[in-house]
């Protein structure tokens, strides 16, 4: 009797579908690639390199700081053009290329971010060596709207007509403050039709991001009276806080796991260095593997700098000169989230990679995809092709050896999750 109970149990269980299997990968690739328009739009990317190396560098050379992606949009909005889409530029500055597929009901996304973390008057000017190219932004996130833009001509050069509608979108606001509202703003919009999100953000084909690090940006702030260095000496001075309060934080115990970050990215205060500060503040990038960890750090933030307002205001200060007072203000949050590994989104991922004989790691980071991950919906994040380095700084480099192997694994991957319509009797 037991035994039958346990047999009806499990025949009335949902079966989970295995994870597909390297050759099952292979045999989804090839017969992708198998299509004589998805073999064309492969042929247009070996075929039209320099011409991706050439639109990298003229896009990496229109500045683009937080909040100011106006110009790069347009620019990509205009190539996205070219390409036969049908673009708009949304209430955020999100500039978005309409593919149409067959069923219009269900939209997947193809997405680079436009920004770059540098502020306004940074020298962008592209220097080349060979295969290799120098200037802030060009692999994050040049490669990216370069692939974009790539992949987009690829597919119209080859009149491939996707089964859902594929969105081409240059986003704006993964850098810095910008707190993902590119992103955010899309997925709010499409939500109800949206199944996938791929995510294309620096170089590299060797990991793809499944798993989205949750993370907090910080401003404190210490307010005083300000005065003069000399007759004012004694007075409170917010800087002296700052500096206190950011000693204690900075000693902060870190587990040795889940994984967990701070940096003190920002400071600043002051006018003159004869004057006694009226304000000085500091700006705090906080990460972990766990979000528990992350109102700890929080907490801690807060706490030291309250900390540091109370050694300072203690003897010998005159209080008769003024007080200080503080806040902590959140200035983003990125919410964490994971892809299921029996995804329909990383299994095209994968036999994308079977096809060109790409390995690569699954990994855990801060980027674009955080938003729909969160809420959900199957996402990745992925490198271009090529390689960099030196990403954030001014000697930021990219190599464009190996470049076509991103590309291709892109563009497979988004037809794997797109679908490819039959081409109608004629």
């Amino acid at each position: 009797m037991k035994r039958a109970v346990v047999c009806a149990i499990l025949l009335v269980m949902p079966v989970r579908s295995a994870a597909p299997t390297s050759a099952q990968r292979l045999a989804a690739g090839s017969r992708l690639a198998e299509n004589a328009r998805v073999r064309s739009a492969l042929d247009w990317l070996n075929h039209n390199l320099s011409w991706v190396i050439d639109t990298q560098a003229r896009l990496t050379e229109i500045p683009a700081p937080p909040f100011q992606e106006e110009s790069r949009a347009a620019a990509v909005g205009e190539l996205l053009g070219e390409s036969g889409l049908t673009v708009h530029t949304d209430k955020v500055g999100n500039v978005i290329g309409e593919f149409r597929g067959e069923n219009e009901s269900e939209m997947v996304v193809l997405s680079a971010h436009l920004d770059t973390v540098f502020p306004p008057g940074t020298n962008v000017k592209v220097h080349r060596d060979g295969n290799r190219m120098m200037a802030p932004g060009i692999s994050d996130n040049g490669t990216g709207i370069a692939a974009l833009v790539a992949i987009a001509r690829a597919l119209q050069f080859a009149h491939v007509k996707p089964e859902r509608t594929i969105l081409f979108v240059g986003n704006v606001g993964e850098e810095g403050e910008g707190n993902l509202r590119g992103m955010r703003e899309l997925v709010e919009s499409y939500r109800p039709r949206l199944k996938a999100v791929v995510v294309l953000d620096g170089s590299g084909t060797d990991h793809v991001t499944t798993r989205a690090l949750a993370s907090l940006r910080l401003e404190a702030t210490i307010m005083g009276p300000g005065g003069h260095s000399w007759s004012d000496f004694g007075m409170p001075n917010p800087i002296n806080a700052l500096i206190r309060g950011s000693v204690r934080f900075i000693n902060t115990k870190i587990p040795a796991g889940p994984r967990t970050t701070f940096n003190i990215g920002q400071i600043e205060g002051g006018t003159s260095v004869n004057s006694v500060p009226h304000e000085a503040r500091i700006k705090v990038d906080i990460r972990s593997e766990n979000e528990q960890e992350l109102a700890r750090l929080e907490s801690a933030l807060r706490e030291s700098i309250a900390a540091g307002v109370r050694d300072e205001m203690d003897p010998p200060r005159d209080r008769s000169k003024g007080s200080l007072a503080w806040k902590v203000e959140l200035l983003g949050s990125r919410p964490g989230g994971e892809l299921s590994k029996d995804s329909p989104l990383l299994a095209a991922l994968r036999a994308a990679d079977e096809f060109i004989g790409n390995q690569s790691r699954m990994e855990r980071s801060s980027t674009d995809a955080n938003i729909p991950l969160s809420l959900g919906i199957d996402a990745i994040s992925i490198g271009a092709g090529g390689t960099g380095g030196g990403a954030h700084s001014l000697q930021e480099w990219y190599d464009a050896v190996g470049r076509e192997v991103g590309l291709k694994r892109a563009l497979l991957t988004i037809l794997g999750i797109s679908g490819v319509a039959e081409d109608k009797a004629r």
